[in-house]
């Protein structure tokens, strides 16, 4: 097959959240299985120009849209690390109005206003790049609300749609995060050259609005989630954000794949972001990194007290609420916790102040850093994971991989890829961690109290949770097998 990806990011070249993450691997993952495939995104200003061969191909690619016409250009750069044999080919459409801003989609976690015409721009450029490239794909997978425009305009856009090559052209629509859904005024319609019909509650009407993640959803022939879980999730109100309706009339092409992980980059016996690597048939390495990250957030370096790790943004979504409310409490006990991450002020404040009072059992550091994040997964005992809602996750599957024991909710992706540690798992050797299903703190700590009476009372237990966990296979070679069946059941079912 033919396979285009469409991202607003990915990895290494722009990253904001996991999305950049699935864009940076899937390519590679589908190649491998023998695949032609191409990935399309914004060239953004924030992308280093100099650390990649980046080929212009196409110098001019007119987009006419109401709102004006652009002539963008279209670069070419080979994906990172993906087999000679069988390329990987990045497509960047480059607008220095639209997309050589300081951020990807605005300042400090907000929105640039005309965020709908720049992906507007983008999805109808690069739908018109395949033309000017000659590469018709098969098939498409869009993904969240900045590429819906592209399975949008193949049904809607006049031209598009009037197109012999590309109206034919299915669509995966992957949703990575219901809650970003691509809200904007309805004027908008005529700006995208979208039909004025289209604006009603059976297609792109929102409550007044347009919804960019409904259009997609609506127009494309499957519908995926980033794990099975999260799939049936976002039918019910709860989580569906307004969208359940919606998510419920398209049951019957809806599906979900859990996300992999590079099992090659995320490999704590090859780190190079580690003070020791490790295995699980020598783990000397691990105490090493849990010495060194006491040590790099100022804790008392003593090797028998439980570390707690958290990578994560400080916000309600991944219950940050749930651990404000109990560590106070919990740092009265014999424990130790680290946390990295960014998100709202109050938490800031919060954290920082917490940390101040107990600086022998708590470590804070703000914002993100790639090398120490590993540190903390390859350094902690416990990884504590208590999301309200996880559409796949990607820490639990790190954490698995480096010998922590995660702490989940049981929801989206962490019920998926965790086992709860009971008398029939851990007899049947299928245990990989501690989950708890009810939204509230006593039922976190419950479980938080559950793995730390195993970790210091019964290490052999323990160890062989760890090894379970490092056992595990969620490489991505797993779920590109699952993408290539469901790819090629929407391609010969449009024929």
């Amino acid at each position: 097959m033919k396979i285009l990806l469409a991202t607003s990011e990915m990895t290494p070249l722009a990253k904001t959240g996991g999305l950049a993450d699935v864009s940076g691997a899937l390519p590679r993952a589908l190649a491998a299985l023998g695949h032609e495939v191409a990935v399309v995104m914004p060239f953004y200003g924030t992308i280093d120009r100099d650390s990649w061969p980046f080929e212009l191909v196409l110098p001019e690619v007119l987009v006419d849209l109401p709102a004006g016409k652009r002539a963008v250009e279209v670069w070419r750069t080979p994906v990172p690390s993906a087999k000679a044999d069988n390329p990987v080919n990045i497509y960047l459409l480059a607008d220095a109005g639209l997309f050589e801003r300081p951020h990807l989609y605005g300042p400090s976690g907000g929105d640039y206003p005309d965020n709908a015409l720049r992906y507007g721009y983008f999805c109808l450029g690069a739908l018109w790049a395949l033309k000017g490239l000659g590469w018709i794909p098969d098939v498409i997978i869009a993904n969240d609300w900045q590429t819906a425009l592209m399975p949008i305009d193949i049904k809607l856009h006049p031209a598009v749609s009037a197109d012999p090559q590309l109206s034919r052209i299915p669509t995966l629509f992957v949703i990575h995060n219901i809650s970003y859904q691509g809200l904007f005024p309805d004027y908008l319609m005529e700006h995208l050259a979208l039909p004025r019909s289209a604006f009603n509650p059976g297609l792109l009407e929102y409550y007044g609005n347009i919804n960019l993640l409904k259009g997609g959803i609506l127009t494309s022939q499957w519908v995926s989630t980033v794990s099975p879980t999260y799939a049936r999730e976002i039918e019910r109100p709860e989580y569906g954000l307004g969208l359940d309706g919606v998510i419920q009339s398209c049951a019957d092409r809806l599906g979900g794949i859990l996300n992999g992980i590079d099992i090659d980059d995320w490999n704590p016996a090859t780190d190079p972001a580690l003070p020791a690597n490790y295995s699980a048939e020598n783990l000397t390495g691990k105490d090493i990194c849990k010495q060194k990250l006491q040590q790099r957030f100022g804790l008392p370096a003593e090797p028998r007290i439980p570390v707690i790790g958290m990578v994560t943004r400080l916000v309600d979504q991944k219950g940050i609420d749930l651990v404000a409310e109990s560590l106070p409490g919990l740092l009265r006990g014999k424990i130790q916790v680290v946390i990295l991450g960014s998100g709202q002020p109050y938490y800031h404040e919060f954290f920082r102040n917490l940390a101040r009072r107990s600086p022998n059992k708590l470590g804070v550091k703000l914002g993100f850093d790639e090398k120490l994040a590993r540190l903390i997964e390859a350094g902690s005992d416990i990884f504590l994971m208590p999301s309200r809602f996880e559409p796949c996750g990607l820490n639990q599957l790190y954490s698995l991989r480096y010998g922590t024991v995660p702490i989940v909710r049981k929801t989206g992706g962490l019920a998926d890829s965790i086992v709860n540690v009971n008398a029939s798992t851990m007899a049947g050797g299928t245990a990989t961690g501690f989950s708890f299903t009810h939204y509230q703190s006593s039922f976190m700590c419950a479980e938080l109290r559950r793995a730390l009476r195993m970790y210091r009372t019964n290490p052999q237990a323990w160890r062989r949770l760890m090894l379970g966990g490092m056992a595990q296979e969620f490489s991505w070679q797993h779920a590109a097998k699952e993408y290539e069946k469901l790819l090629q059941k929407i391609v010969s079912t449009n024929r």
